[in-house]
């Protein structure tokens, strides 16, 4: 791995504006090995994002880019694709903003399924808007906004994607940068929609879930793990206990949304016509 590429990197010094230990500062790092190893130009790369922490990912990006209003990105990029196929065009999204305001754009995203990847930038919690918490924030944990627990059941990125039957799946953890490169590189080579999960902490914000606590409660999938078992990428998702950490599911067979699918003829318009 080339530790220190810079194709990718803006030729000046630029205030990304994270916190000291921030995992996106790592994540970031990750995101520049995975498309210099995969030799792709600046002129085929076009990122989007739309909102919370994960839009400052953009500013250090030597690339085509586009920031969009709050979680509007998604509904822009399957047009990106019907424009120009041969993009590399990855989503930069916050945990927050993927399971609750933007949750109908990812739906219909993963409903269309171009030839895309989308990276979750997820803390659990909404540290932009003063450590609220997230919809992907545990069941009873406690914010300075809920200060009695939360109260609803989160909502599990990989689990609707599942559902939606999206065809690459996997979750990473940003403290592991080798491991965190390699997801992203297999993502962006996959043909077809790809959700990346990547688990990182929030220093100042998430008291919970702390590097310590990521140290404890994960796991990495076996070497003989079938990531073609649709089940069993269900079971790993929804499952208790420590988090699996891997590719969970990976399966080309559905067309993609930016593929003609050509014209049916039907005799009886044709006749109605005329």
């Amino acid at each position: 791995m080339n530790d220190t590429p810079t194709e990718f990197r803006m030729p000046h010094i630029t205030d990304v504006a994270w916190c000291p230990g921030c995992g996106s500062n790592m994540l970031q790092k990750a995101i520049h090995s995975a498309l210099h190893e995969s030799k792709i130009e600046t002129k085929e790369l076009l990122v989007l994002s739309g909102g919370e922490l994960a839009t400052k990912t953009l500013d250090d990006r030597n690339a085509n880019m586009c920031n969009e209003r709050h979680d509007r990105s998604r509904p822009a990029k399957p047009g990106v694709k019907l424009s120009d196929k041969k993009l590399v065009v990855i989503v930069h999204s916050g945990d927050a903003t993927i399971a609750g305001d933007g949750d109908n754009y990812f739906l219909q995203a993963l409903r269309r399924s171009a030839d895309v990847t989308v990276i979750v930038h997820n803390n659990m919690i909404s540290n932009l808007n003063n450590a609220q918490a997230s919809l992907a924030l545990p069941h009873g944990m406690k914010t300075p906004a809920q200060i009695n627990g939360v109260k609803l059941k989160s909502i599990n990125p990989l689990e609707v994607a599942l559902a939606m039957n999206a065809r690459f799946i996997a979750r990473g953890l940003v403290r592991d940068v080798e491991q965190t490169t390699l997801m992203i590189m297999e993502a962006i080579a996959f043909r077809g929609f790809s959700v990346v999960d990547i688990c990182q902490p929030c220093v100042l914000f998430n008291k919970l879930n702390t590097c310590l606590w990521f140290k404890k409660n994960i796991h990495y999938l076996p070497k003989g793990y079938d990531a073609t078992d649709r089940n069993a990428a269900f079971r790993l998702a929804a499952g208790s206990g420590k988090l699996p950490l891997g590719v969970f599911f990976r399966k080309e067979e559905r067309e993609l949304y930016e593929e003609p699918i050509g014209h049916q003829y039907y005799p009886a318009l044709s006749a109605i016509a005329t």
